[in-house]
């Protein structure tokens, strides 16, 4: 009999740009669907992320100050139970600083 039960993984990120990582590896690596994938800001202000990324740390005077860095991102998405294990790694390996299961 399969396992047919689902349960949400969860990963917190410190910049969009690895939270986008995270979730191109979701869609290409587990077969997850983009609609059920989420995407929000760990507190309750606008941001993308902690730290500067990407464009707003490729200043050739410095990184951007205009960016809202107000907090983390996090990524979260129901999963197959079977897939957990692969999907923590995966969500590791897009620069994840914490992954847990609701």
């Amino acid at each position: 009999m399969a396992d047919d039960s689902t349960t949400t993984i969860r990963a917190i990120f410190e910049t969009r740009e690895a939270a986008d990582r995270a979730v191109e590896h979701l869609v290409q690596q587990h077969g997850i669907s983009r609609p059920d994938i989420f995407i929000q800001s760990t507190t309750d202000r606008n941001t993308v992320g902690s730290v500067p990324s990407g464009g707003d740390a490729s200043h050739a005077d410095g990184a951007r100050d205009d960016a809202a860095l107000e907090g983390d991102i996090e990524v979260s998405a129901d999963i197959a139970a079977n897939q957990i294990a692969a999907v923590q790694r995966s969500l590791g390996d897009a620069g994840a600083v914490h992954v847990s299961r609701r």
